[in-house]
């Protein structure tokens, strides 16, 4: 039986908030440690190409998101936790996929039919106005990553199943030219993923700006905390948890006693205010310990550095006989 293997992505960009935590980072930390189980974790700073423009935002990303992970508890003794733009191997692989990638499956790709039918519904000439070629090769850069560690399991959201698709239809199209040469993924998605609402209400994203970054110091959760959305009901009317974005965040830190707790005041009419006070104080303890350890390694980017070119060596003791492979495979050979 064949071995399972998770890749995961983190796209540089932006600094890490709860909603990440919950969804992607807290789950992805505990499979880390699973000793059953092979992980790759990379940091997708070419994928961040295609969305940003600031050299130092990435940068300064790529650090923040680095330290955040390690922070947290990461196993890199047991997974793989890299840069992408630490392997060259990546984008050449990417250009051999290019080359038996069907410009009908880019076509297809939500993040480049989204872009064209905002520029149709804007009425714009020209429909492709502000489609770089990074973003519409995007999926193929993805089918590298995931085929160049034989990954059988990618860990997405429902909006990303699309490029595990597009990977694998990629790769059944090279291996029917050139043998079973790659493997075929699968999308892993986790029907219980917590996606906590922001400030506002709507969900949690930096692009609307209403974000509650991870390791923000205690007076900034608290200010962002009492700035959540809530309804007009009054101390001692009884609330409703469904649609709270408090109860909600709350729920998503706490153990299944503590959410029932929460639910029985929020019956007895718990003031906002009050909830507010008690969700801050909640969060702040669950995050302090880590919080402490991602100031330390922000202020020392070296330790971080260190850890990601390890991984790099690791991840490239891998992908550079597999690429081997895949030369050969295509006819890109020595002569003698």
């Amino acid at each position: 039986m064949t071995e399972d293997v998770y890749l995961t992505g983190i796209t540089t960009t932006g600094t890490p908030h709860i909603g990440n935590y919950v969804g992607a980072i807290r789950p992805g930390i505990a499979a880390s440690k699973d000793p059953g189980k092979k992980n790759y974790y990379f940091l997708a700073d070419y994928h961040a190409l295609a969305k940003n423009r600031d050299p130092d935002e990435i940068s300064r990303s790529t650090l923040e998101i680095a330290a955040a992970w390690l922070a947290l508890g990461l196993d890199t003794e047991n997974a793989i936790f890299y840069r992408q733009s630490d392997l060259p191997e990546i984008p050449e692989f990417m250009w051999i996929l290019t080359s038996m990638t069907a410009k009908g499956l880019m076509n297809r790709a939500h993040s480049y039919k989204a872009m064209v039918a905002a520029n149709v519904e804007g009425s714009n000439k020209d429909p492709d106005k502000g489609v770089t070629m990074a973003l519409y090769s995007y999926p193929i850069l993805m089918a590298a990553d995931i085929l160049m560690f034989r990954a059988t399991k990618v860990p997405v959201g429902r909006d990303q199943k699309q490029h595990v698709e597009m990977a694998r239809d990629i790769a059944q199209r090279f291996n029917h030219h050139f043998g079973d040469v790659l493997v075929l993924p699968e999308p892993a998605i986790d029907e219980h993923t917590a996606v906590l609402s922001g400030l506002d209400g709507r969900k949690m994203s930096k692009s609307y700006n209403n974000t509650i970054p991870l390791f923000a110091d205690e007076r900034q959760l608290k200010k962002l905390i009492m700035k959540i959305k809530t309804n007009s009901l009054e101390p001692g009317e009884p609330k409703s948890t469904e649609g709270s974005t408090l109860y909600d965040i709350y729920k998503a830190f706490a153990t299944p006693t503590e959410a029932a707790d929460i639910e029985k005041r929020y019956a007895e009419g718990i003031a906002w205010g009050e909830m507010k006070q008690l969700l801050f104080a909640y969060v702040n303890d669950h995050i302090k310990p880590a919080r402490e350890e991602y100031e330390r390694l922000i202020a020392d980017p070296a330790i971080v550095e260190a850890e990601l070119q390890k991984g790099a060596d690791r991840a490239r003791e891998v992908a550079a006989p597999y690429l081997d492979q895949i030369r050969d495979a295509v006819g890109i050979r020595k002569l003698g």
